[in-house]
């Protein structure tokens, strides 16, 4: 299994981002996908969820309103579009894909078996 994250980098308060993660031997349209992000000295968090079917989607309180998570079964691809962004939501973004297929909502580092590389989001004031 690898997930392939892309699409961070540096952006000005306000401004948007989309990050990308391409999934290979693991389709995910029967898994339960997320997005985390993790900034300079403080523990990995959740950020967003979607259900295996789309059909759910859920976030942290922080990103709501804001971030948007969905997936494209046929490009085995998850997506995290990022508007009104925050110096505050600066961090090393990753994805992550749970061991289960066909399995509910996670919201923890614990729950999740396979991640992404990472991508550097940067938001500057």
């Amino acid at each position: 299994v690898q997930l392939q994250a892309s699409g961070g980098g540096l952006v000005q308060a306000g401004g948007s981002l989309r990050l990308s993660c391409a999934a290979s031997g693991l389709p995910v349209s029967i898994y339960a996908m997320g997005w985390f992000r993790q900034a300079p000295g403080k523990e990995r968090q959740f950020v967003a969820g979607i259900a295996y079917t789309g059909s759910s989607t859920y976030y942290t309180d922080s990103v709501k309103g804001r971030f948007t998570i969905s997936k494209d079964d046929i490009k085995n691809t998850v997506y995290l579009q990022m508007n009104s962004l925050k110096p505050e939501d600066t961090a090393v973004y990753y994805c992550a894909a749970p061991s289960r297929s066909h399995s509910g909502h996670y919201y923890y580092t614990s729950d999740y078996n396979y991640w992404g590389q990472g991508t550097q989001v940067t938001v500057s004031s």
